[in-house]
């Protein structure tokens, strides 16, 4: 017999028009929160970044492939994993869906990791994924835009991360919630040790071009990514919610029912 709370249709729907009051603030709040996001400053980029893609080496400019806007999901798959982070391979599950809508709205989506090109291209095949992957593997791109970090750095205490400073070794998402058991079996299951594996971040970052100037206009870290992850919407609206264990729940697509 369940446990929690019961009620009449009639109990449930006025405690569902008052909920309703919450939500409706919410979706301003979120409304007014995505207008203060465009209007933060550009900054103008003028470093010269390059990528390997599917259409051979890249510059920034490239990834936007014509349109006026540039959306990257910084995916956590270092030049010694040996397959993409489970956590943002559940997040990419949602991109092909909805790549094809950005692009018809003037705005461009891909994923950038450090692996060596033929690593990203042999997991989005293993994967099914078709959206557009390219490889910082030559560039700087990943470390200035703070989701990649250098052993030394590591062991300095002076990764910035989220827009905080790091002590030595630690993760931050440690501390919302996920365990050390959690990320050493992310790192297992990524082929590494937890410090190889910590040396990439999740992220996501905009960009917008014009009169052939790019210039850099958003990122976000860590949490910040629950919202374009597609699976939360859902598990925040089932009766349970994300209903977490204090491991790591979800595995690759591919994976589960293996025991």
């Amino acid at each position: 017999m369940t446990t929690h709370l019961t009620g009449s249709r009639d109990e449930w729907l006025a405690a569902r028009i008052e909920l309703l009051k919450a939500e409706k603030e919410l979706t301003r709040l979120n409304d007014d929160l995505a207008r203060r996001r465009r209007q933060l400053p550009w900054v103008r980029i003028d470093k010269e970044f390059r990528f390997e893609t599917d259409e051979g080496s890249a510059s920034l400019a490239d990834l936007f492939r014509g349109r006026s806007q540039l959306l990257v999901y910084h995916f956590m798959f270092g030049p010694d994993y040996k397959a993409g982070c489970p956590s943002c391979s559940a997040i990419a599950d949602g991109f092909n869906g909805i790549a094809v809508h950005l692009a018809n709205h003037d705005v461009s989506l891909t994923a950038v990791s450090r692996a060596p090109l033929a690593k990203l291209q042999a997991y989005r095949q293993r994967m099914g994924w078709t959206f557009p992957w390219a490889s910082s593997s030559d560039s700087s791109f990943s470390f200035d835009f703070n989701v990649s970090f250098t052993e030394q750095q590591q062991r300095e205490g002076s990764i910035e991360y989220n827009f905080a400073r790091e002590p030595a070794f630690e993760w931050r998402s440690g501390k919302e919630g996920d365990g050390a058991s959690a990320r050493a079996s992310f790192a297992a299951m990524t082929g590494t040790d937890m410090q190889t594996y910590t040396r990439d971040r999740p992220g996501m970052s905009a960009f917008a071009i014009e009169d052939g100037v790019v210039y850099h206009t958003y990122s976000t870290y860590s949490r910040g990514v629950d919202g374009i992850w597609s699976m939360y919407p859902w598990l925040d609206r089932a009766p349970k919610g994300r209903n977490e264990p204090s491991g790591p729940w979800w595995r690759r697509h591919d994976e589960y029912g293996r025991g």
